[in-house]
């Protein structure tokens, strides 16, 4: 049976993602993104999953950092999942579930539901936790406390409490982009109908203290008529003004279109290294 590390806790939006894609595998948690990865290189687990980019609070920085600069592992596949968020209380509470005094969940969550809340709760007490998912398991073993929590529906299982309004978040577009990380650059094989279909992530350094230079990048592809989905910089960590570029290409590397842009940006002084090509699946 395969083994995938994610990042947890249980029941978390990641969790979700993993369960969805990989029912069959034996899932394992860490706490952090940087103890899920180092598992994957450490070979205690094949794949690893960990979040990249929220449509509404951006990239996950501490995943493309760590990357970059302390664990060098190839992506192998993403996951994007919608994210939907439900409030959730303990089954004794079902009936009063509109007079409960405190709300708790990780702090993303209840900035996603804030139309919601101010509505409906404008008197609770919003209180912080490290996640969704520890937010429903405080509140599954608090039954004396009338209280709720905002988390998925995973949660909500996993803990035994009682969703009493599904999909509180106030826009419907919120994904999460998790990338599937593996020790080899062996490509992933999933037949699942949730594959959309594929991608290739470059890393880029500019020359230093070159006019245009971006420009040319980004001419190297555009001329080639390669789709960029994103470009997203990011501190080099070698002083100020110094700078990465992460760029998504909207297709599976080739023997040409690809490799060409490669060569000319060398060619321009350029260090390129590929990340990652891989399929992507839509939950």
């Amino acid at each position: 049976m395969m083994k995938i590390g994610y990042l947890g806790p249980k029941a978390t939006f990641t969790d979700l993602a993993v369960t969805t894609m990989f029912p069959q595998a034996e899932k394992i948690s860490y706490d952090t993104i940087p103890e899920c990865i180092d598992a994957v290189s450490h070979g205690k687990v094949e794949l690893g999953v960990v979040p990249l980019e929220n449509a509404l609070e951006g990239s996950v920085n501490l995943t493309i950092d760590y990357l970059i600069h302390e664990q060098s592992l190839p992506i192998v596949g993403e996951i994007i999942a919608p994210i939907q968020q439900h409030l959730m209380v303990h089954p004794y509470h079902v009936n009063g579930w509109k007079d409960v005094q405190e709300i708790y969940s990780h702090s993303h969550a209840i900035a996603q539901c804030h139309k919601f809340l101010h509505t409906h709760f404008k008197k609770a007490k919003y209180v912080y936790m490290t996640s969704t998912s520890a937010a429903a398991k405080f509140v599954s073993e608090h039954p004396h406390l009338h209280i709720a929590a905002i988390a998925n529906r995973l949660a909500a299982e996993e803990y035994g409490l009682t969703i009493v309004r599904e999909n509180i978040h106030d826009y419907d577009y919120n994904h999460t982009r998790f990338i599937i990380v593996r020790r080899q650059n062996e490509e992933l094989t999933i037949d699942s109908p949730l594959y959309a279909g594929d991608k290739t992530t470059l890393m880029i350094t500019l020359p230093k203290d070159q006019a245009g230079a971006l420009h040319q990048v980004l001419s190297a592809f555009a001329w080639r008529k390669l789709n960029l989905t994103k470009i997203e910089s990011r501190p080099a960590k070698t002083g100020l003004g110094n700078y990465f570029f992460i760029i998504d290409i909207d297709q599976k590397m080739d023997d040409v279109l690809i490799p060409g842009a490669i060569a000319e940006l060398e060619a321009l002084d350029c260090t390129v290294q590929v990340l990652g090509s891989y399929p992507y699946y839509i939950v």
